[in-house]
């Protein structure tokens, strides 16, 4: 009975394991499915929408091929179907009966696309020769772009990737069981072959022999050493050293992948996709927009603009600059260059750090043009100021650039913004709940710096700790009027440079405004014959060495203020600025 017991052990444990080693190998389902399609239009973009890239769950792998160069890109839904604008493009679905990739051509006005490689609107991109594999795990409102090149047809043949759940949770139950009842057999049938050996002994009495004779004289036996006998003992600890191999090797092959377990055993969860950063939730009703740039891409965006900031700059190239200027922050550049090819001594304009972004506080908007605020700075390096930056993209195919770049003021405080995955309001230059309109910021200033106290906005701002007044302000403008020969005066004038202020909301209903302020300096002769001689950087611009009818100079002033909202009682704060000659000529 107990070897029919010990053969039923076996039995149970040979059927064990080879069905828990099958889930393994011969039962496996496949661990992916795919899905292709093969494009004969003669579109050159290809748009894959969130929709079908989350057809099934998982990572998606994407495979591109069929064309000479490959480039892929995802972003935004409605940021790459506003860069395809107006192309004929093809729309990729997932038929699931089927399991194919279906296409459907969306005509458009335009055959051909510009180059897309670096567009800001790309939360990361991919570019290879012939062929491109890349894997990425979206979030619904996210969608990829294929290219060629933009005039050749976009690449033929896609095809998606999804990873399948073929675990097989109780193939390790099964074959730990396996195991255990192959222990249990082989202990089974040690008993019963040693019950076996214990019945089959002699069952009568042994004569009983003669004594030997006694030995009066033996020589010791030399020590040896002493073995264990071989018995019911030895058997037991030959099943003890047997138990732990055996379940050495069901651990081995049976191994310690969660997959092979349950999930109320190993604690494991059903995989889900990569968490996406969300926006706050608006009050009922509310019409919340996107913000206009994410924090990573942001990076890219200062990481690109700082390495053309620092090539323009230490090639002293204008046209470089102007893939990443415009406005105020081009007209610094634009007119430093030009001072700094006649004059090599001339210190050029500060560098854009890209090390570390301080703030980020994008536009809520998913039209164009769109403005993102942000401030960054060098952390390793003390002599770069933290730089506060207002991006500006024009339309989708544009870059961002830089249209104020403004050096903070010592020990400024921000105040409260919105998160960065929220964005912020841009507020019309009208704006009546501040307790100043953006648009009057700038002679509001300009007329302080000019009149000192005695100016009728000096109330409305907080100057206490205003550095660009001490430089540039009434008292600076006396010093320099001073300075004059008594054949010569100096006068000054202010106006509204020809940018329109840049205002987005702060939490507190205030507002972050950049404006730019012209300040125009004109010196002339007040003797008959008597003639001025520009010096300095005025003498570099302009090319005068000296003029009977004078110059005039205009100075641009980059201004970044916070205005508080109407219902405060608290004053306009100058948070930074950059100022420097932007044009000089002689008077007509």
């Amino acid at each position: 009975m107990r070897f029919i017991a010990a053969i039923v052990s076996f039995v149970i444990a040979f059927g064990l394991i080879a069905y828990g080693i099958a889930q393994r190998t011969v039962l496996a389902e496949p661990n992916s499915v795919t899905a292709s399609a093969v494009l004969t239009t003669d579109a050159t973009v290809t748009v894959i929408d969130s929709k079908t890239l989350k057809s099934l769950d998982g990572r998606q792998n994407v495979d591109i091929s069929g064309s000479d160069k490959v480039f892929a890109a995802y972003g935004r839904t409605e940021d790459v179907l506003a860069w395809v604008g107006d192309a004929s493009y093809n729309k990729i679905g997932y038929n699931a009966q089927k399991i194919r990739l279906t296409n459907k051509l969306v005509k458009g006005t335009q055959t051909e696309v510009p180059n897309p490689q670096g567009s800001d609107l790309w939360l990361g991109e991919y570019s290879r020769a012939g062929a491109l594999n890349f894997t990425v795990n979206v979030p619904d409102d996210i969608s990829i772009v294929i290219v060629s090149d933009g005039k050749k047809p976009a690449p033929s043949d896609v095809s998606i990737r999804w990873p399948l759940d073929n675990r097989t949770p109780w193939s390790g139950p099964l074959i730990v069981g396996g195991f255990l009842f192959l222990l249990i057999g082989i202990a089974l049938y040690l008993w019963a072959f040693i019950h076996m050996r214990r019945a089959r002994g002699p069952r009568r009495k042994s004569p009983k022999m003669p004594k030997v004779p006694r030995q009066r004289s033996y020589k010791a036996p030399k020590p040896r050493a002493v073995s264990a006998p071989a018995g019911r003992r030895s058997n037991r600890r030959r099943m003890m050293a047997v138990a732990p191999m055996v379940l050495i090797g069901a651990l081995a092959l049976s191994g310690c992948s969660a997959d092979l377990w349950p999930d109320f055993i190993t604690g494991a969860s059903t995989p889900t996709s990569t968490p996406t950063a969300t926006a706050a939730k608006a009050p009922a009703g509310a019409d919340v927009q996107p913000p206009a740039v994410t924090v990573p891409q942001l990076k890219h965006i200062i990481s690109r603009i700082s390495a053309v900031a620092a090539k323009a700059d230490a090639s002293i190239d204008p046209e470089l600059a102007k893939t990443r200027f415009t406005g105020a922050a081009l007209d610094l550049r634009t007119a430093n260059y030009a001072i700094r090819k006649v004059d090599s001594t001339y210190q050029p304009e500060k560098p854009i750090p890209s090390e570390k972004i301080d703030v980020t506080l994008p536009q809520s908007t998913d039209k164009w043009p769109r403005t993102v605020f942000t401030v960054v700075s060098n952390p390793s390096d003390k002599t770069v100021p933290p730089v506060a930056l207002t991006l500006v993209q024009a339309k989708p195919r544009d870059d961002y650039k830089v249209a104020y770049a403004t050096a903070l003021e010592a020990n400024t405080v921000l105040p409260q913004m919105a998160p960065a995955n929220v964005g912020a309001t841009r507020l019309p230059p009208d704006n009546k709940l501040l307790v100043m309109a953006p648009s009057a910021l700038a002679l509001a200033y300009g007329d302080i710096l000019e009149k000192g106290p005695d100016s009728p906005y000096a109330k409305q701002f907080d100057t206490s700790k205003d550095a660009l007044i001490a430089l540039i302000g009434l008292d600076a403008r006396k010093k320099l009027q001073a300075a004059l020969p008594a054949t010569a005066a100096m006068t000054f004038a202010n106006s509204v440079g020809p940018d329109e202020s840049i205002a987005l909301g702060s939490n507190d209903s205030g507002a972050i405004v950049a404006v730019y302020l012209n300040e125009t300096v004109t010196v002339k002769p007040v003797e008959a014959g008597a003639a001025v001689n520009p010096e300095g950087a005025v003498k570099s611009l302009s090319g005068i060495t000296g003029s009977t009818k004078g110059t005039t100079a205009v100075y641009g002033d980059q201004l970044l203020f916070y205005v508080p909202p109407i219902s405060s009682k608290d004053k306009v704060v100058l948070l930074g600025f950059a100022t420097g000659l932007i044009s000089a000529k002689e008077l007509p």
